[in-house]
């Protein structure tokens, strides 16, 4: 087989004699030519890079799902989240076994940046692996074919892998992001305004009440006016799996609910996990012949091949390949859109959709279920806004408004730190993939969860830096007032820029976003080290530099450079720069 050269020189190796191999646009993409029936395994390599990569570089790599991301340097991997893939709780590979990069991996060397990536992911996951040689590193691209016999796919075409390099990060994911649009063409909502507005879920969790929405929606019509979304989060459903069947929390049902909010001038979302089911729920009673099961026909429940869930359990799975569940799905979304008036759906637990077990369709991977049943629920959806949650990454790609990037807020200092580092690591998907979502702004302590007020402040720092959809997490009657404060200036942030702030290394320590022709924001971070920090802000002539939340000038007169030094631990600043007319 013939090596074959990207444009910036670098060489892929092809692994796969039964595969045909086209390079076109600086993508190179995969098609099955085999005469033979063949399983394809969950590590059937596919291309080889050669590489002369400096030990210590940089890495960032994607998970598979939402919760995995993998930094650190080329000789030292460190797991970013609390949930890699290949954990005890998640177990999509062996727990010692080379370190998986799903969907792209970005090395930042002395002279730039390398990404290497799949541009497609229709029918199977892709990852990389480092392996290195004697006269190098090999990176190495991967398919994970779920185990499926080649005679029983619908198509023999594969995926695409692209690599990429340049000096300047924000130009190597921009020319990423036309790359993948090719196979995967963002919705209309990817580039609406954001959602600004409030959740249930971070306030009162699976406790939430209709009275508890209410209460909440009557600070929204009055001193929090500008926030315009109301979601109703995970608590108002009898069962996991009966969406239209309220608990008796909610007397009134959902409807009437939704209805109300709409009547006040806010915008209805709602939760739901639409591929799982708890053992109580109707459906799962009425149709157990809707869900996956095991090789020998026994249920097939989460917790038997990955993590079980975190309530309701055991979660049984819908199989998606199955017509009449992917109508169910239609139809259940459909009532919420069109009787319910929900203008946005927040689809939660996406992941476990994508598990592989039995289903009705031969040959079918878990991955191409995953993308019937969330196209079944767009079919539902008309012209409502889709955020996926929960979700695994790449199968997404081109069916959700929005994506959750990051694990779910608690008003603690270290997740504010890991939802910081996984926030700004997807960042550069905003706006050109889907709307990312950092998740809820927690800024008021609760009874039985809280924090000093410096963590609130790293906190609302990384959302400020972060943009994407802005809701609040906090209990609304009772925001303090450096909550409210706060409020003001994000939504200032939202009006003059739907952007994200722009890092320039993957440290992801220094973003800077152009606010307005004259204003531009720094956003300085030190992450939970026992090491201060300075960072030298630099502007082409003498401007005034301020920070964002005080309007304290910090230098008496117009500068071109400003040092800002940031203590030790979890510590953050927010800084404007103003040109001099």
């Amino acid at each position: 087989m013939t090596s074959m050269i990207f444009a910036n020189s670098q060489i892929a190796i092809p692994l796969q004699s039964d595969l045909s191999y086209a390079l076109m646009n600086e993508q190179i993409t995969l098609q099955f030519n085999g005469l033979d029936n063949q399983i394809i395994d969950d590590h059937f390599a596919v291309l080889q890079f050669p590489t002369q990569l400096e030990q210590d570089a940089k890495i960032l790599g994607d998970g598979f799902q939402m919760l995995a991301q993998t930094g650190g340097r080329l000789n030292a991997p460190q797991d970013i989240g609390r949930c890699p893939d290949n954990s005890a709780s998640y177990r999509l590979y062996p727990e010692h076994a080379a370190k998986r990069f799903y969907n792209y991996l970005v090395i930042e060397q002395i002279d730039g940046f390398t990404l290497f990536g799949f541009t497609s992911c229709h029918r199977f996951a892709g990852y990389f692996e480092i392996q290195p040689q004697q006269a190098g590193i090999n990176i190495t691209a991967f398919i994970d074919g779920e185990h499926t016999q080649t005679q029983d796919w619908r198509s023999q075409q594969m995926e695409a892998i692209t690599v990429i390099k340049g000096t300047v990060l924000a130009d190597v994911y921009a020319d990423y992001t036309v790359k993948i649009q090719s196979h995967h063409p963002r919705r209309t909502g990817v580039t609406a305004d954001a959602p600004v507005g409030w959740c249930s879920w971070y306030a009162y969790y699976a406790q939430v009440t209709g009275q508890h929405i209410l209460d909440n929606v009557e600070v929204m019509c009055h001193s929090q006016s500008e926030l315009e979304w109301v979601l109703l989060d995970d608590g108002y459903q009898a069962f996991m799996g009966d969406w239209l069947t309220p608990s008796d929390k909610f007397p009134r049902g959902i409807k009437s609910l939704l209805q109300s909010i709409k009547a006040k001038g806010k915008k209805p979302a709602i939760w739901l996990a639409p591929f799982i089911a708890q053992a109580e729920s109707e459906i799962f009673k009425q149709h157990p012949d809707w869900f996956i099961r095991h090789a020998n026909d026994d249920l097939l429940k989460a917790e038997d091949i990955t993590y079980g869930g975190w309530r309701c359990t055991p979660w049984y799975i819908l199989d998606t390949s199955n017509v009449a569940v992917q109508t169910h799905l239609t139809n259940v979304v459909r009532i919420m859109q069109q009787e319910w008036g929900v203008e946005l759906f927040k689809l939660d637990a996406n992941y476990w959709g994508s598990l592989r077990g039995q289903r009705l369709q031969k040959g079918i991977t878990g991955v191409e279920a995953y993308r019937l049943g969330m196209q079944a629920i767009i079919d539902g959806a008309g012209d409502a806004l889709v955020l996926g949650c929960n979700a695994p990454m790449w199968p997404s790609l081109g069916l959700v408004d929005a994506m959750r990037v990051s694990d779910d807020v608690e008003r603690r200092p270290e997740r504010f730190e890991q939802i910081a580092k996984e926030t700004f690591n997807r960042s550069w998907q905003h706006r050109q993939l889907w709307q990312i979502d950092p998740d809820c702004i927690t800024l008021t302590s609760l009874v039985d969860q809280g924090t000093e007020q410096a963590n609130y402040v790293f906190h609302r720092d990384v959302i400020l830096a972060a943009g994407g959809l802005t809701l609040s997490g906090d209990p609304l009657p009772l925001l303090t007032e450096f909550a409210r404060q706060t409020w003001t200036k994000l939504l200032t942030r939202q009006r003059l820029s739907q952007e994200s702030a722009q890092f320039q290394s993957l440290a992801n320590n220094h973003s800077i976003l152009q606010l307005a022709h004259q204003y531009q924001l720094h956003c300085l971070f030190n992450y939970a080290d026992n090491v201060a920090v300075e960072h030298t802000l630099v502007a082409d002539s003498p401007v005034m530099w301020r920070d964002l939340w005080t309007g304290e000038a910090l230098y008496p007169r117009p500068i071109a450079s400003l040092t800002v030094k940031l203590e030790a631990g979890l510590s953050s600043r927010a800084i404007i720069m103003s040109a001099v007319s």
